[in-house]
């Protein structure tokens, strides 16, 4: 360890820069108002205790300026098994992650061009590229990015993240983990997930020669816990949107899941979904829905338009319609039964096998109509995803099974996740006119 490096991480993230953004956070959570172009015609103001979301995510990125040569630093696909990393000391870096939110920050095109100009295809996933365009331009709103002492890919969302490791392991000359997990038709066979487990205790042995110390069990079953505690309120909290009227739209859930994602294992991130449980419950117990004139209940499936959440939000909301359930957001919770504490590894990967895009389209299709008898759900929104195709395979077949099965509006909505060139926003109006059409 660098004695500079640990100087400048002391001073410029543990002391001056957390310091700073919790002052900031109490000053906000005192002074709480809505933002000066909020639709507080049409929405309830936005959860007091998001300003917390801000502070997690800023504290984050700001460790990664200064955490190399400081803490091992690992970058992970956004399905991938981080309990064992994070027992050891790892930073994580989700680019995925750090792709949303260039993409809400509207910069995720230009960063992506970076990437297309060195001859990446535009059919690529538009996270890969806006990765890919960081890496190679070191363009990003936050900053900086850490360099990756290791990388983690893990196969249960996609095959393109295989692909897209290589090319950072390439590119960075650092190890590659990958913890390849069998696809579920059905259910997981038994030697399904004993592969799965004999990949992350050979893990073990590469993240320990790169982290320079071995693997505590007692460890790695307290960050298990916490992972299973933030799993279980990050549920209850999607699970309250059954009340009427729903007290946080499934846009709300896209910005606020990040700590789920990329700070699950913390203690802050169950601390946080604690207080947010509270304000929720507050909400309903007030009889606040997040759209003031909620008429018509809505499903949306698939990821979310990141640069346009905004626009859609209140758009729907002009119109009474509350989105208040997602196999998205569901995906981060509807696993927290099967962490075993006690048996950490093995309860690891069972968990890490059974992610809805490692299951056949009939499992989102019953999850879909789970969700429309439990949430009393008026209509489904399936983003057909053009980056990702394993969310969108299946959405044709499922969108009539909704229709004609179950008698609920559902409409294909054709765009991509974080890729602007795919949005128009008169075309998607109309779209969705046509689709408040059918559920009245």
């Amino acid at each position: 360890m660098d004695v500079k490096d640990k100087i400048k991480y002391i001073f410029s993230y543990k002391i001056a820069g957390k310091l700073l953004i919790e002052l900031n956070t109490k000053k906000a959570f005192k002074n709480f108002k809505p933002p000066k172009n909020w639709r507080t015609d049409i929405l309830a103001p936005p959860l007091r205790t998001g300003v917390y979301t801000k502070e997690i995510i800023a504290k984050h990125y700001l460790e990664g300026r200064y955490v190399s040569g400081v803490k091992p630093v690992a970058w992970v696909t956004s399905g991938a098994p981080i309990e064992i990393l994070k027992a050891l000391g790892f930073y994580i870096l989700y680019p995925e992650n750090h792709g949303a939110l260039c993409g809400a920050r509207k910069v995720a095109l230009e960063i992506s061009e970076e990437a297309e100009k060195k001859g990446y295809s535009i059919d690529i996933c538009s996270y890969a590229r806006t990765d890919i365009g960081a890496t190679l331009s070191k363009k990003t709103p936050v900053g900086k990015l850490p360099k990756p002492d290791l990388l983690l890919c893990c196969t249960n969302i996609c095959q393109t993240v295989l692909y897209w490791y290589r090319v950072l392991a390439e590119y960075y000359k650092v190890p590659l983990i990958v913890i390849d997990t069998p696809f579920v038709y059905d259910e997981a066979k038994k030697h399904d997930i004993e592969y799965v487990k004999k990949q992350l205790e050979a893990s073990i042995e590469v993240s320990e020669k790169v982290a320079g110390k071995s693997l505590s069990f007692s460890k790695l079953k307290e960050v298990v816990r916490l992972s299973k505690m933030a799993a279980e309120l990050w549920l209850e909290i999607m699970n309250a949107n059954k009340n009427k009227p729903a007290p946080i739209s499934v846009f709300d859930q896209f910005i606020h899941m990040a700590p789920i994602v990329e700070k699950r294992g913390d203690p802050e991130t169950v601390d946080f979904y604690s207080k947010m449980l509270d304000e929720i419950r507050e909400r309903i117990k007030n009889g606040i829905g997040a759209v003031k004139n909620e008429r018509k209940r809505v499903l949306w499936d698939n990821l979310p338009i990141w640069y346009k959440i905004r626009f859609l939000s209140e758009f729907l909301a002009e119109n009474g319609v509350s989105v208040v359930a997602s196999t998205y957001t569901n995906a981060w919770g509807e696993l927290a039964p099967m962490m075993d504490i006690e048996r950490p590894i093995e309860s690891m990967a069972k968990t890490y096998v059974y992610p809805i895009l490692n299951r056949g389209t009939g499992h989102k299709l019953k999850t879909m109509e789970t969700m429309v008898k439990e949430f009393d759900l008026d209509g489904a929104i399936l983003h057909s995803d053009r980056s990702c195709k394993p969310y969108s395979v299946g959405q044709m077949d499922q969108r009539l099974k909704l229709l004609n099965e179950l008698g609920v509006a559902a409409l294909l909505l054709e765009a991509d996740h974080n890729d602007p060139r795919a949005f128009a926003d008169e075309q998607i109006k109309s779209r969705l006119k046509a689709f408040m059409e059918m559920m009245d």
